[in-house]
């Protein structure tokens, strides 16, 4: 069990703090030996472990690809979650609104009802596909969010633990800093996208299947497209960096258990 969790030591650290992190965890080795066969250089992951190394076209490159690949991949399985979650979310304002649900049998439907309730009347409404409605969108910001979170998080890394001086290259310091900062360079990057997203599937939510949607544009230069901006930086800021702490900690003491294979190879 010992040589199990040493050899897949980054799977294990990953899938105890999220299965996005898991198929990063997948990802970024499979570019960082490619990057490393086509350009016949060290590959980037070698020299990220290495002390006093900074980021390179190749460090940034394998982690925004591995991140925006596990982030395209993830799509699949979070969209009708996400959209399940934001019904709930926004089933008060649709009571509240001032052009009455009451006659509107579509937004009566996700007034105070479970998640399992909500996703059968999403898809009653708007068909299976509906519980895709914005993926597109989806698809757009966790795409290009997840490879700037993962390219901010180790680059940033990189360079406070050569900033640091420390011979480690997952200083506790330095983690920390760098998971806290890639939370909020990605939440700065993608909040027009989210937002553009969460209006449309707040659209689509109230109308039924055939019936006409609005559209909702990704506009970067509309302050109105980043209201709550700042709430979202701080929370992810927070979460972050206490993820990004417990990953790297469980990693590093899988790394610290004795190999019995290797043990009974010195005897």
């Amino acid at each position: 069990a010992k040589h199990w969790a040493k050899k897949y030591r980054t799977e294990i650290a990953a899938s105890s703090s999220s299965v996005l992190s898991t198929f990063v965890a997948k990802a970024k080795y499979k570019y960082s030996a490619a990057i490393g066969a086509a350009t016949g250089t060290e590959e980037p992951l070698m020299v990220v472990n290495r002390p006093g190394s900074v980021p390179t076209l190749g460090t940034v490159a394998c982690f925004g690809a591995a991140g925006s690949t596990a982030g395209a991949l993830i799509t699949a399985v979070a969209c009708p979650f996400e959209l399940t979650k934001l019904s709930a979310q926004i089933s008060v304002l649709m009571a509240a609104s001032k052009t009455s649900s009451a006659d509107d049998p579509v937004k009566r439907s996700y007034q105070q009802k479970g998640a399992l309730k909500t996703a059968q009347n999403i898809v009653l409404h708007r068909g299976v596909s509906g519980l895709y409605s914005g993926f597109h969108l989806h698809l757009l910001r966790d795409t290009i969010g997840t490879g700037i979170y993962f390219m901010t998080y180790e680059s940033g890394k990189q360079l406070l633990v050569k900033f640091q001086g420390s011979d480690s290259p997952t200083s506790p310091l330095s983690v920390a800093m760098a998971g806290g900062l890639c939370g909020v360079v990605s939440w700065a990057c993608i909040y027009p996208i989210d937002s553009a997203k969460t209006h449309y599937q707040r659209n689509c939510l109230m109308k039924a299947k055939g019936q006409p949607v609005k559209t909702s544009k990704v506009q970067y230069f509309k302050m109105g497209m980043y209201r709550g901006l700042g709430v979202s930086m701080a929370r992810s800021c927070l979460i972050n960096t206490i993820f990004f702490s417990a990953f790297e900690y469980v990693k590093k003491e899988i790394n610290r258990l004795e190999d019995p294979i290797d043990s009974r190879k010195k005897i």
